[in-house]
């Protein structure tokens, strides 16, 4: 078997980098509808509908659940994995996204024109989530175990 057959016989991780595609597939498509036009940026940025972080983790929690069993140390160690990002993503970086619109509003009317060469650009914006964007993000990774199973008939 060569490298590429079996990094694809392994089912966790091709569910988790399926899930982290689709979700910034979705993501991709929700932002170009709206704002009436494609920002290839959003493919590989963070923040925005769904969360492709807890897309990703829960995706490989479910897949080792599926694999191993809820009573196995590979979901445990998948589900405290999960739990973490989620949380985070909710947390420190849903805050430090509503910090950077704040500071590049206060960058943009700064009535002194002071701007040191490293303040020249914007701040990340998008970097956490709304609850309901890991939310939907989690639904996606537990589906997307699910369907990428499908494929692995001796799981």
């Amino acid at each position: 078997m060569n490298f590429f057959e079996e990094l694809l016989s392994n089912y966790m991780l091709t569910t988790a980098v399926s899930s982290w595609l689709a979700a910034q597939v979705i993501k991709t498509a929700i932002d170009a509808y709206f704002n009436k036009g494609i920002n290839w940026e959003r493919m590989t940025g963070s923040g925005g509908m769904p969360s492709s972080h807890s897309s990703f983790v829960v995706s490989i929690a479910t897949a080792a659940a599926l694999q191993y069993g809820i009573a196995s140390s590979m979901f445990a160690v998948c589900f405290a994995l999960a739990s973490v990002v989620m949380y985070d993503a909710t947390g420190v970086r849903r805050e430090t996204g509503k910090q950077a619109v704040l500071l590049n509003k206060i960058l943009e009317d700064n009535p002194f024109n002071w701007r040191p060469e490293e303040f020249e650009m914007k701040l990340k914006e998008y970097v956490g989530h709304t609850p309901l964007q890991v939310f939907m993000g989690a639904l996606l990774g537990i589906g997307m175990a699910f369907l990428v199973k499908s494929h692995y008939p001796w799981i």
